[in-house]
């Protein structure tokens, strides 16, 4: 049954938070994006899925709703992380600013990036309200009129390379507390978060391959953002994989090579993670080394729409705990 017929249009937040090491801190935030403030459950909000990786101290919790009850349910998950994260103390190599590091607003269902953008612009108001000392940046259709990406802001504010926070402006709030640091909020249409992992300690090498890919490159992939991190003993190759409207993408495609789904009658397209990992593979290759393996970071589009769609049905709020066993 389409989320249509059930009267549902529906977003997603891929909560980004810079906590993997205490499990039950991760779990705490996502059961409390699932709690009303009078402590009754959402009827219309999921957590879908939770990432944790303790090496980068980042995890990335997958919330559906509504889009009228994502923003509250999104604004307690938050409340609950920043009691819980102090970023005076946070460490992890991945980059990062903020206890609440990213907070993404997709479209899956029934609703428009740019009606995404306004609960991200509300979330981001009440954010600094409650939480003294938060400040905000907003990037996508959160940032009216520049909608500048995610890559642009974060390359404005350091976020690569830096966690000096006295320095950073902030498009809301007051100057970064250094507890709560920096967070980003924005919307765009959906990301979805892909790693290759290659047979080598060989930074250089990593970044190399990470650059060769990167969309922004010649000859690199369309909508591809990558870094190249060391990863329990080997080098990640971290790609954030965009979506985005070309109508010469099936003119231009070949094979399999992008993948495509429709919201609002507006078409995307993505690159497909096995292509993606060809291409690492294939570079790997050239340099004489192998891969160990790809994750994917939750899902693609199609697969958090479905699997939205039936957990908010099924009325299962903590559907991460059960997921593997229906759809994977």
């Amino acid at each position: 049954m389409s989320s249509s017929r059930l009267g549902l249009r529906l977003a997603v937040c891929l909560l980004n938070i810079s906590e993997a090491r205490r499990k039950y801190i991760v779990e705490n935030i996502a059961k409390a994006a699932l709690l009303e403030k009078n402590g009754q459950k959402h009827a219309e909000v999921s957590v879908l899925n939770i990432f944790s990786d303790q090496e980068y101290n980042r995890s990335v919790i997958t919330i559906a709703a509504s889009v009228a009850e994502l923003g509250n349910s999104i604004l307690a998950a938050c409340l609950e992380a920043f009691q819980s994260i102090d970023m005076e103390v946070q460490e992890g190599i991945h980059p990062c600013l903020g206890a609440v590091d990213l907070i993404p607003i997709y479209p899956l269902s029934g609703v428009g990036v740019e009606e995404c953008g306004a609960v991200a612009r509300s979330l981001a108001e009440n954010l600094v309200q409650c939480v003294p000392g938060c400040s905000v940046f907003l990037f996508g259709e959160a940032d009216l009129p520049e909608k500048r990406t995610l890559v642009q802001r974060r390359k404005q504010l350091g976020w690569f390379t830096r966690r000096d926070f006295g320095a950073l402006k902030p498009d809301l709030g007051v100057a970064p507390a250094r507890r709560c640091g920096l967070t980003g909020i924005g919307a765009s249409p959906y990301v979805m978060n892909c790693n290759v992992t290659i047979d080598s300690q060989d930074l250089a090498l990593g970044k190399k391959i990470a650059s060769a890919i990167r969309g922004s490159n010649v000859n690199g992939l369309k909508g591809v953002q990558t870094m190249a991190f060391p990863h329990e003993g080997k080098i990640e190759i971290a790609c954030n994989v965009e979506s985005f409207e070309d109508q010469e993408v099936t003119e231009t495609s070949e094979g399999s090579q992008y993948m495509a789904y429709s919201i609002l009658g507006d078409h995307f397209y993505y690159l497909s993670p096995h292509y993606i990992e060809a291409q690492v593979k294939k570079l790997a290759s050239d340099q004489g080394i192998g891969i160990t393996g790809r994750a994917l970071i939750g899902f693609t589009p199609q697969e958090c729409k479905n699997c939205a769609e039936y957990a908010i049905k099924e009325g299962i709020g903590e559907f991460w705990k059960i997921r593997r066993g229906i759809f994977m």
